[in-house]
């Protein structure tokens, strides 16, 4: 490198000459900086990304590939050891006084020591196996009788409804075929394939998916009355998810309560989808969600998922090393215990000191992750990923701790996302919908068995009554 001059011994000329070119450079310095400045960011960034996974972000855990991250349990181990516990009450088989069907294995008619007759047999231990009897379909042959009255006039009988072909599936066939396309989330062409397999009933995909359409027909009165008790719930629960539909990408919308669920598509995720769809423009009660902004502009109270939080914080914990992360971490998860030790809510002043300590860690973090200063460009701009968490704790801290002193309120959105977890399953499996009637189909037909599966009902039972014209009701309230 070459030395400094001394500045003292160069002429005016030298001085001037070297003014001009390093006059020029300032400006490349400018430039040069900036450019560091922002290639800084973009690999920060970029690191991020690679480092974020579905323990510390928002992402789902089949985006984690062959290198999972260790689960790690925020709950506290248990003193108890592993496994049934003594005294709990067992689920095994229990022999049944009357079996089916008895074999008897009798020993030889003499004795193996001595070659003496046996005198009379008798049972001294019984072994039960229970086993599935061989599967096959039923047919059943509808005979239209006829008579002529003296008068001449043929008087006959008449077909019961539904019995409208020479050949046609009974309502329980029709039953197990959507309700293993619906709630095993088979493909149509297995379905039908497991049909042929399982009970010799030969079944193709047009019929499989006809089944499926005319469940969803008798089904959706029952669904739009679902939907409106959601509507008029105290809480709800509110999530959305991508679905490939007609080749383009589409958004199920998933509104549940503790009893009800409530599964809807739409081309588009936010305000237009919620008209549509026609639920949340009118709901009034408290809607747990995850903070997304759409939902900000219901007229509704708000309650924040704060399981999300625990994943963020989680990511801005053990990845970028800001203890104030971890200890935010284990204020929520240690007052989560306390409101469910309470049976559901806390006194206002036991409310009051948590939320101090909440206050109080947000401002740790905030002297860490300062708000970035304005660009001068249009817009917002651009803040960190902790900053923009600091932000939504401390703006909506009342929705944060509303499950402290609500006792409706839950933790965690977690039952919205358990009820998009299974259409994404079907995703998975099948591709996506060809047509958006099959988006729907599914949606009602999915809503119906999910609702009755939480609410204890047998599924296949209600589906068979389905087909029948009798579709048994949930209960809404």
């Amino acid at each position: 490198m070459d030395e400094l001059p001394d500045l003292e011994k160069l002429s005016v000329a030298e001085k001037e000459q070297l003014i001009r070119e390093l006059w020029p450079l300032r400006a490349l310095v400018r430039d040069l900086a900036a450019q560091v400045t922002a290639l800084q960011l973009k690999v920060t960034e970029l690191e991020a990304r690679l480092a974020t996974n579905s323990r510390n972000s928002s992402k789902p855990p089949s985006s984690d590939g062959l290198n999972k991250p260790q689960p790690k349990s925020l709950r506290k181990c248990g003193e108890r050891p592993t496994g049934g516990q003594k005294g709990h009450q067992g689920h095994g088989l229990k022999k049944v006084a009357e079996p089916d069907r008895i074999v008897t294995h009798a020993p030889p008619s003499h004795c193996a020591e001595c070659q003496r007759p046996l005198p009379e047999r008798s049972v001294v231990e019984t072994r039960q196996v229970f086993d599935l009897p061989p599967l096959r379909f039923e047919v059943t042959e509808h005979q239209v009788l006829a008579a002529q009255c003296a008068c001449g006039k043929i008087c006959r009988g008449e077909f019961p409804p539904g019995i409208s072909a020479p050949v046609q599936y009974g309502p329980a066939a029709m039953a197990a075929a959507v309700h293993l396309t619906h709630h095993h989330m088979m493909p149509v062409q297995r379905t039908a394939a497991l049909m042929g397999d399982f009970f010799g009933l030969p079944m193709a995909e047009a019929t499989v998916l006809a089944a499926s359409e005319e469940a969803a027909v008798r089904l959706a009165p029952t669904v739009a009355l679902m939907g409106e008790a959601i509507q008029t719930a105290e809480v709800a629960h509110a999530d959305e998810t991508g679905m490939r539909v007609a080749g383009k990408l589409h958004w199920m919308h998933a509104l549940v309560t503790a009893t009800l669920t409530w599964v809807g598509c739409h081309e588009k995720r936010g305000k237009r989808a919620f008209d549509a769809l026609g639920i949340l423009p009118g709901f009034l009660g408290t809607l747990i969600h995850d903070g997304w902004k759409p939902y900000r502009d219901l007229l509704c109270k708000h309650g924040l998922c704060n399981a999300h939080h625990l994943r963020e914080l989680t990511y801005l914990f053990e990845e970028l090393q800001q203890a104030w992360a971890g200890r935010l971490i284990e204020l929520l998860v240690a007052a989560c215990h306390e409101v469910n030790q309470a049976g559901g809510s806390l006194p206002v002043e036991r409310v009051a000191l948590w939320r101090n300590r909440y206050t109080e860690i947000l401002s740790e973090g905030e002297v860490l992750n300062p708000q970035a200063e304005k660009s001068g460009k249009r817009g917002r701009t651009r803040q960190s990923k902790a900053t923009n968490l600091l932000w939504r704790l401390r703006t909506y801290a009342d929705d944060v701790w509303r499950f402290a002193s609500d006792p409706s309120v839950p933790f965690s959105n977690n039952l919205a996302e358990q009820a998009v977890r299974m259409p994404k399953v079907k995703q998975k499996i099948s591709g996506g919908f060809r047509t958006r009637n099959g988006a729907d189909t599914f949606c009602t037909i999915r809503s119906y068995l999910a609702t009755l599966h939480k609410q204890g009902s047998n599924l296949f039972h209600a589906l068979t009554l389905t087909f029948q014209g009798q579709p048994p009701q949930p209960r809404l309230a």
